[in-house]
This record gives C-alpha cells, sequence and structure tokens, in this order.
C-alpha cells in the first residue's frame, strides 16, 4: 500500500455561508475564514474542503454556479480567495476546492446561449429533449429536491434534465467542447495553487442516451439506473485524470452516491487512474419512512455491518473515506450519538473515536469538533434548504402526509441541521456575525461554543485535536489492517486494527446505559491510547459507562 499526504491527513469541511462572518451582512465570508485559520491549526488538520464559494445565484447555496473562475460577491473576491490561499498554506494547511460539474446554473453564460435556439453552439451542453406531448415531460423521472426532473422551456419548446433543482440544469458530458471547458477550468484552479478537488455528484456525470420510464418509487419515477454510474463515467473520469489530475500532486475525492465496494474500486482503486477517494453513503442512507425522511436511529448491527463491509473491502486496494456528518447530513451526535445534555460530550467523543481509528481519510464538518446538535425548529418558516422547503410542500401541504406524522421525520433529516452557524463563543449570534445571520443560530450556543471549548481540557474539541494528534504519531491509525468484533452486538462497536507488530483494540459503546465488555488475553495490560473517561483498563471484566470508548495498544 502506497503512503501519501492525502491518506495521512485529517480533512475539515467549511461551509463558508454559516462558519464565520466578518462584515456584519449575517453571512459567512472568505475573511471569515481568514480570521479562524489559527483555530483550524490549533486543533490540528491538514486540508480544508472548502464548499463552493464560486458566483452563483444560491437556488441551491453555491451548488448552483453561474461563473467557475469568480468568487460569489456576499463571499468577497478573488484577492480575498488568493489570500486565503496563502496564509492557509503559510499554516501548512491545504485547501480542496469543491468541484460542481454535473450542472451550471440556469444564469451560467453557457445555459443562457443554450436555451435561446436549437441551433445555437452552445444547445448541446445540456440535455434538452421533447416531451411525450405538449404537456408530458420526456419520461417520469423526479429530481432529487422534489417535482419533476424536467422543465419546460417555452423558448423552444422542449425540456432540459435537471436532477436537481429546475435552476440546476445538467450538463452534457458527451459533448467533447464541454468536457475541454471543464477540464480548462480545473486547470486554472490547480495552477493558482489549490491543493484538490472534492467532486459533487461526479458519479452522475455520464447518463444513458435511452431514457425510458423510471421505477415508480414515491412520487415520481426513479432516475438511477439511467444517470447514476453511467455508461462513460469512467472513460470520462480517466480523461480528466490524464489531462488535468495527473499533473499535480493534489487529493480527490468523488462524491459517489449508491456506490459499492465494487464499483468504487473503479472510481478510486490504486491503480484506477481516476480519484484517490470516494464518498459512499450506505451508511447515511438508510430509507426512511417517506424517502429519505425518517426519525428513526439505525441498529447499531446494520451500521456496523456497512463500515466493516467497506473496511475489508477496499483494504489494500481502494481508499476510504471517513464521516458522520456534511453539509448534505443532519449533525453527527444527535444521529448517531446521544444529544440530550447528560450524554451529548462522551457520545460525541465516542463518535469521534469509532470514526478516526478506522482505516481511511477522515473528514470533520464544521462544527462536529464542537458536538454542535440538530436545530430545534419549531414551523416551517425556520427553514432554509430547498429540499426541506420542497419536501414538506411535497409531503404535507400537497401531499398524503399529516403534518405531526412528517414534521420529526423532517426535522431529524434535514440538511439545515448542519447549516446554522458555528457556534464560536456565547455572546450574541453566538460570535458568527454582528448582523442578523441568514439562519438561525441554534440556542445552546450558550452551552456549546469554541471559545468555551478551547479553554477546557476536557472538551469535545480538546478530544478531537488529541485523536488528530495520535493519527500523526502512529501510523498504524492510518494504515492498520480492520477485523470487526462482537458483531451481532446491539451495544458496542468493537474492533482491532494490525500494522507490521502492533496492535489496536478499539472498544465503543452506542448506547445509554452500562455494558460489560470481556478484554481479550491479548490486550490484557497493554497501554491506554485514549479513553473519553478515564478509567483503568487494567482487568479481564470491564464495566463500560454510557457511550464509553477506549483504545488499548498493543506494541
Amino acid at each position: 500500500m502506497d503512503k501519501t499526504w492525502w491518506k495521512e491527513a485529517v480533512v475539515y469541511q467549511i461551509y463558508p455561508r454559516s462558519f464565520m462572518d466578518s462584515n456584519g451582512d449575517g453571512i459567512g465570508d472568505i475573511q471569515g475564514i481568514i480570521s479562524r485559520l489559527d483555530y483550524l491549526k490549533y486543533l490540528g488538520i491538514d486540508v480544508i474542503w472548502l464548499s463552493p464559494v464560486y458566483q452563483s445565484p444560491n437556488d441551491d447555496n453555491g451548488y448552483d454556479i453561474s461563473d467557475y473562475q469568480a468568487i460569489m460577491d456576499e463571499f468577497g473576491t478573488m484577492e480575498d480567495f488568493d489570500e486565503l490561499l496563502e496564509k492557509a498554506h503559510g499554516r501548512g494547511i491545504r485547501i480542496v476546492m469543491d468541484l460542481v460539474v454535473n450542472h451550471t446554473s440556469d444564469e451560467h453564460k453557457w445555459f443562457i446561449e443554450s436555451r435561446k435556439s436549437m441551433n445555437n453552439p452552445y444547445r448541446d451542453y445540456y440535455i434538452w429533449r421533447k416531451g411525450k406531448d405538449s404537456q408530458t415531460p420526456p419520461n417520469n423521472w423526479g429530481a432529487c429536491f422534489g417535482g419533476s426532473a424536467w422543465q419546460y422551456d417555452e423558448e423552444t419548446a422542449m425540456y432540459y434534465l435537471h436532477l436537481f433543482s429546475r435552476k440546476q440544469p445538467d450538463l452534457n458530458w458527451d459533448n467533447p467542447n464541454v468536457r475541454k471547458e471543464i477540464f480548462d477550468m480545473m486547470t486554472w484552479w490547480c495552477d493558482k495553487g489549490i491543493d484538490g478537488f472534492r467532486m459533487d455528484v461526479i458519479s452522475m456525470i455520464s447518463k444513458t442516451s435511452e431514457m425510458p420510464d423510471g421505477e415508480v418509487n414515491g412520487l415520481y419515477g426513479d432516475f438511477g439506473p439511467f444517470c447514476v454510474h453511467g455508461p462513460n463515467v469512467h472513460k470520462y473520469l480517466q480523461e480528466m485524470n490524464e489531462k488535468v489530475l495527473s499533473k499535480y500532486d493534489i487529493m480527490t475525492v468523488g462524491e459517489t452516491a449508491g456506490v459499492t465496494p465494487e464499483q468504487a474500486k473503479l472510481y478510486a482503486g490504486e491503480n484506477a487512474h481516476e480519484l484517490n477517494m470516494v464518498f459512499q453513503f450506505e451508511h447515511v442512507e438508510s430509507d426512511g419512512k417517506y424517502g429519505k425522511w425518517t426519525d428513526q436511529k439505525m441498529p447499531l448491527t446494520t451500521l456496523k455491518k456497512i463500515m466493516s463491509h467497506w473496511q475489508t473491502e477496499l483494504y489494500d486496494k481502494a481508499w476510504n473515506s471517513l464521516f458522520w456528518d456534511n453539509h448534505d447530513q443532519p449533525r453527527a451526535v444527535s444521529r448517531f450519538g446521544d444529544d440530550r445534555p447528560q450524554y451529548r460530550e462522551i457520545s460525541a467523543k465516542m463518535l469521534a473515536t469509532c470514526l478516526h481509528m478506522l482505516q481511511g481519510t477522515p473528514y470533520i464538518y464544521q462544527g462536529e469538533e464542537l458536538g454542535m446538535t440538530n436545530y430545534p425548529f419549531k414551523n416551517p418558516g425556520d427553514f432554509r434548504d430547498i429540499e426541506s422547503i420542497n419536501a414538506y410542500q411535497e409531503w404535507c401541504v400537497d401531499g398524503p402526509i399529516p403534518h405531526d406524522a412528517f414534521w420529526p421525520c423532517l426535522t431529524f433529516k434535514s440538511r439545515d441541521n448542519a447549516r446554522t452557524p458555528v457556534q464560536w463563543d456565547d455572546s450574541a449570534q453566538a460570535g458568527f456575525t454582528a448582523g442578523t445571520p441568514w439562519i438561525a443560530v441554534n440556542p445552546n450556543y450558550k452551552e456549546i461554543n469554541a471559545k468555551a471549548e478551547t479553554a477546557n481540557p476536557d472538551s469535545v474539541f480538546h478530544y478531537y485535536k488529541k485523536l488528530i494528534a495520535l493519527r500523526k504519531q502512529n501510523p498504524i491509525m492510518v494504515y492498520g489492517k480492520y477485523e470487526a468484533l462482537l458483531e451481532d452486538c446491539e451495544e458496542l462497536f468493537a474492533y482491532t486494527r494490525t500494522y507490521q507488530n502492533e496492535k489496536l483494540l478499539i472498544v465503543c459503546s452506542f448506547c445509554d446505559h452500562e455494558t460489560v465488555f470481556t478484554i481479550p488475553e491479548e490486550f490484557l495490560d497493554m497501554p491506554c491510547l485514549i479513553s473519553n473517561t478515564g478509567q483503568e483498563y487494567d482487568r479481564k471484566e470491564i464495566t463500560l459507562e454510557a457511550y464509553e470508548a477506549f483504545v488499548l495498544h498493543k506494541k
């Protein structure tokens, strides 16, 4: 297994709109990020993954790009970005950009031209089809944010495909001009000195030429078999690697919804010549009561089975990305841990232990290192996320589900849980802004904030800091082979890692009551690398507290 910097790195995702506001307009910005670089350096992270900062009308908070080579006015200027790059690099922190090239904004110059006429040079930059008739889209596909995946455009009396919002038309990657434009743009950013790309829904860039109705799942047909892992996706990524990626010492990670370990090896195998790693979502994509919407936690045995499968299948063949949450997922401690006040800190530390001891590159989402929690939504007007707003309209207002049945599912899974501002201190608006924030601050900021946690050596923050430092000191945490223990246990997630002559035992309690664990003979009297309780592990039978986690190190 080759050793590389991106395998040994810890990545921190910044969602700029909610990270830090420097000018009091209520919206996070690039100067705000610059002002907090020392905080990130103190935490110990190596890479910032920056959610989109490009010019955008913000229908989907920056994932609808109108100019790939300009900075969103609300976030600052290209000079601000250059300063961020310089000051991050000066602290030994790399910057990975979010690359959104499955679709653009409908306000991108390419699409403005494309919709003008059927013989416009840009027409074939997007995917246009005639309807079944004047009132019916080309097929029954549903978009990810609700409604049909097709939008009728009166100018040429045809429909364009949008797998997300109607303001996010899908690019036609079968057009070599599209690919050249994208590769040239990527080269421009790499020459500027960025350190890689996180590639948004990259597994969707190739569609089948035939576009039949999909199997109805919920309210619409499923586009997945025709648009995900499509016929030319690997050909196009290999071309991207050859023409851009291979020329730079950068890190690449593809967002590949629905990916299996076998497919992941094609995208990110050691010799695949495509990407360094992929995001898989099996552990966060459990079917809900209503589409993706649910208020139920995944059974631990199911979670362990998924995580173990990825650990074992990719070992020595491809590289794992490790994460509990991101800008599209609810808060980790609310979803996988226990955000009740008496359990929040200990369960946040347990989740950190469980993830950072796995094999792969760990990703920390902003505020996760503080144990930030889901937001207590009270009414539909609290939401800012297009997906959540559309879901409430589709399932409740226009649909068959009563408010009281759908509301707990919506509030548990809403992407807005991750998008409330980072809680910096206990002053007004959690120190995020001097103005009115674009989305409400979680009212628990008085108790949960960076100022308090950086001052408290027993905080969630300092636990993450210790885990990151341990990773730099112990190659076994990066490269060790994984083996699952207690696979049928519904309370404990336990596993070992083995590397050369060393071995780690990791034990994490996912329950709110005491449990008993028998330490294997080979780990008796071995030193404890980290624990979230501080108890001694010097006997065979250990009674674990609720959400306790510990790691024993055999050298």
